[in-house]
């Protein structure tokens, strides 16, 4: 069996590279990956007009983890046209393309995004919802699950959708890490009070551990996944554990979340209480019975993991 995989210098894909043991393993992507492995490299942008026939011969598999994320900075192209250049257009041309060669299966790592920003609490996300997302991100992922669905019912070539919802891990940036950089520093965070919402997270492990299940899995073709460690938390809950696993003190001011709404929308930016105070829990029971699989790590020992990943690069920057 002959696998390939995009988007292995990413988060999720550097982790899917490192757990393969296949002997025939092709990566594609914009730069080399570090890797002990013996690795066929393809350098490659995912976009409209790339010609991928030299990677695609005698594939069998395609792991595609590359994609165009949202940048949380004034200077980056944030456009819903810079997302479907890599996330639709570049991922349903790659696709056809596999499919004319003779590719199996092309499991696609989209998003919860694709089902929506939030939940009413106690009614998770299914994968079978309805829903056309605003935005950008989510909707090139959307675009990229309708026009892949396509391509499967013409050519029979089997795609399988994995939607995760935030994923952390040893290495994990953006908002996360600095969650984690204000608990180790023991600051007094107004958050104490938000313990009526839910969210469901998904470790990098359990997530790769997904992914390679639906390599072979005969289950899988044709379906749509939501992946998390089936142990939803509020946003107070998620920051203790964080402190737990950081061993420091729970420093949390138990501030009422309807105070967060109120200053929210003063200030024009609901969206910020949203995040903080909302809930976005997904259900997994589909996952859970076709594959017949369960997130093999739980919560606890993946968030002490990245704990401890997180004050060994500390440590290095002293």
């Amino acid at each position: 069996m002959k696998l390939l995989l995009t988007g292995a210098t990413g988060f999720v894909g550097k982790e899917v590279l490192n757990v393969l043991k296949v002997t025939e393993l092709s990566v594609l992507g914009r730069r080399l990956p570090k890797s002990d492995k013996a690795l066929c490299f393809f350098q490659y942008n995912i976009c409209a007009t790339q010609n991928y026939i030299n990677a695609l011969l005698s594939v069998d598999i395609i792991i595609h983890c590359a994609a165009r994320v949202h940048i949380m900075d004034n200077s980056s192209n944030n456009s819903l046209e810079a997302f479907r250049e890599v996330n639709t257009h570049g991922t349903l041309n790659l696709a056809q393309q596999a499919a004319d060669a003779g590719v199996k299966r092309f499991i696609f790592i989209s998003s919860i995004k694709v089902n929506g920003e939030s939940t009413e609490l106690g009614k998770p996300f299914k994968p079978d919802d309805t829903y056309i997302p605003t935005d950008p991100y989510g909707l090139s992922k959307y675009e990229a699950e309708i026009g892949l669905r396509k391509i499967a019912s013409e050519t029979g070539m089997e795609i399988v959708i994995i939607r995760p919802p935030l994923v952390y891990g040893p290495s994990v940036k953006a908002n996360f890490a600095s969650m984690m950089k204000w608990v180790n520093k023991g600051a007094p965070l107004p958050l104490g009070g938000i313990k009526e919402n839910k969210r469901s997270l998904v470790s990098v492990d359990n997530l790769v551990d997904l992914i390679v299940t639906c390599i072979e899995h005969p289950n899988a073709a044709n379906q749509t996944f939501l992946v998390s460690d089936d142990d939803d938390v509020s946003t107070t809950g998620l920051l203790k554990n964080m402190a737990t696993a950081l061993n420091v003190p729970n420093r949390l001011i138990p501030i009422p979340a309807s105070w967060f709404n109120i200053a929210s929308k003063l200030i024009g930016k609901p969206a910020i209480a949203q995040r903080l105070c909302g809930s976005l829990q997904v259900d997994i029971s589909k996952t859970k019975e076709r594959l017949n699989w369960t997130p093999p790590y739980s919560s606890a020992e993946c968030m002490k993991k990245t704990a401890d990943a997180f004050l060994n690069d500390l440590k290095k920057k002293k």
